[in-house]
């Protein structure tokens, strides 16, 4: 009879997942040991299981046509935007990007249906900063813009400009500032609409620099840019495509910018930021997802945003329409996000402006 003997010095190691046909069925240890090898693969297997058909989703996306919202009517500045990604897009995956325009509720509808969309990569968002950092302030939404929606990447940002009628006899945002301190509560100012934007962004000017002028809501920017031009308003903060031709032909006198540098657009303008340190009022447009979208197909999306926006002639098509590219990353998005919720708060809280 032959007796297999362990010297008390060996010690017999599993290695890492499991490799149980070193171990003779004799060892004190071997039932134990196998049942915790069979253990591991059986997990490992789960994990690949679970695992499996999201990968297989995500390489062989996009199988049929995606479908791009758009929060506002056809021919505004997002819609142009999410059109030109949405034929870029078109082209690098070899599927249809199509736009679909759901305006309504300051672009909260458009947001909602995405959140509640499919997370499989066919339903997009081309969203802007009202559906995700202000809109949520001033109105009970069916979403959270933080927990449903996923960022893919930016395409491009736009600054406001703080432009006056060339009745007022200043040059300078200092001018300005001590033109309007001088007459308390007689000039006014225009916006696209309470709550909007450009509501926001003059209100918080106006906290900072301690003014009081009377606020003048119209319904879209095309008549507060009348009214600016023909002074029934002294200010307003409105895009750089909005004021950038009245600008150059002498119709209005631009002061600065609400981004946190000088635009590119207009690169002789002040940053208010320079006057004002901290302040930073832009919108940025952007493709978003809903939540739980496999994250390949998000940083898939991304890597060809970014790649569009280096692109010479994307370039020239974004910075003709006011728009300064960026085609950030996913995380970048969400950081950028996150740090304009304390910004866009005081915005309305400066507005007097109470969630609805």
């Amino acid at each position: 009879m032959r007796v297999r003997f362990f010297p008390p010095a060996v010690r017999v190691l599993a290695p890492p997942v499991c490799a149980t046909h070193n171990i003779g069925l004799e060892h004190p240890n071997a039932i134990r040991t196998i049942g915790e090898c069979l253990m591991k693969k059986m997990l490992i297997l789960s994990l690949l299981a679970a695992l499996l058909p999201q990968l297989a989703q995500a390489q062989a996306w996009p199988q049929r046509p995606v479908r791009v919202v758009v929060p506002y009517p056809p021919g505004g500045s997002t819609d142009v935007q999410a059109r030109m990604i949405s034929e870029r897009l078109t082209t690098a995956f070899g599927q249809q990007f199509v736009a679909d325009n759901r305006p309504g509720a300051g672009g909260a509808i458009a947001a909602e249906f995405v959140a509640r969309a499919p997370a499989d990569g066919y339903t997009l968002l081309f969203g802007a900063t009202p559906q995700i950092s202000v809109v949520p302030l001033v109105q009970k939404v069916g979403y959270d813009p933080l927990k449903d929606l996923a960022p893919i990447s930016i395409l491009g940002t736009n600054p406001f400009v703080l432009g006056v009628n060339t009745s007022v006899p200043v040059k300078t945002v200092r001018e300005f500032v001590d033109y309007v301190k001088a007459r308390p509560g007689q000039l006014n100012y225009g916006s696209a609409g309470t709550g909007g934007m450009v509501h926001l962004s003059s209100a918080l000017f106006a906290s900072r620099a301690g003014l009081k002028m009377t606020h003048v809501p119209y319904k879209g920017f095309s008549l507060a840019v009348s009214d600016l031009v023909s002074g029934q308003i002294q200010m307003y903060f409105g895009n750089a495509s909005e004021l950038m031709q009245l600008f150059r032909a002498g119709k209005i006198t631009l002061l600065a910018v609400s981004s946190a540098k000088r635009a590119p657009q207009l690169p002789e303008l002040p940053a208010m930021a320079e006057f004002y340190p901290g302040f930073r009022t832009i919108t940025w447009n952007g493709l978003l997802a809903p939540a739980g979208t496999p994250k390949d197909i998000v940083d898939r999306i991304a890597q060809e945003v970014a790649r569009a926006v280096r692109e010479p002639a994307m370039i020239e098509r974004l910075v003709k329409n006011g728009v300064d590219p960026l085609g950030n990353t996913s995380a970048e998005f969400a950081e950028l996000i996150r740090s304009e919720v304390p910004m866009w708060r005081a915005a309305v809280d400066a507005a007097g402006i109470k969630q609805e």
